[in-house]
């Protein structure tokens, strides 16, 4: 019996799995009439810092949507929105620092990335301009692949977590939607 029950065990046993390799997926605002449009981290001096979604498995249904400055990955959040009627889309820096996620036009105009309505648990993310023109914001794998990117409220609380002090509402996921 003892020899039956080894042997089955051994059956068990799976071969590693190769870690995959991180894949970066490029944050776009786009509409099907204006366009895409670059969505980028902006700090208080003004530098561009690029805005990935990152794939770290096969499963490419829920992604992170994190802002690359000077090496850090810094997560990206919907926060409290304190006196405004949009939900404004941050990066937070490990010191508490905020940087502004835009979009940004060819011609160098900056569009304001916010959350504007929410379906549930679900807050919908537009790039929206004064007009107003609003571009769905979306995460694009190098093989074309495409993601949305939403704001996902976990607790019924406004304030969701506080991250090096800043009042988070909800968090930005790249999320795959039929």
């Amino acid at each position: 019996m003892a020899q039956v029950l080894d042997q089955d065990r051994e059956k068990l046993d799976k071969p590693e799995t190769a870690t995959p390799v991180e894949i970066y997926w490029n944050v776009k605002a786009y509409s099907p009439t204006w366009g895409l449009l670059r969505v980028k981290a902006i700090d208080k001096d003004g530098n561009i810092h690029d805005v990935k979604a990152i794939q770290d498995s096969d499963d490419t249904s829920l992604l992170n949507v994190k802002a690359l400055v000077d090496g850090q990955r810094l997560p990206i959040k919907l926060i409290v929105k304190k006196n405004d009627k949009l939900y404004p889309v941050k990066a937070i820096s490990q010191d508490g620092t905020i940087l502004d996620i835009k979009a940004l036009t060819d011609d160098g105009e900056i569009i304001d990335v916010k959350g504007f309505s929410r379906s549930g648990n679900v807050i919908h993310i537009r790039a929206i301009t004064a007009q107003p023109i609003m571009y769905r914001v979306i995460a694009v794998a190098p093989d074309g692949t495409v993601n949305r990117v939403k704001g996902i409220k976990m607790m019924d609380q406004e304030v969701e977590t506080v991250i090096n002090g800043v009042e988070v509402f909800a968090h930005v996921k790249a999320l795959t939607q039929n």
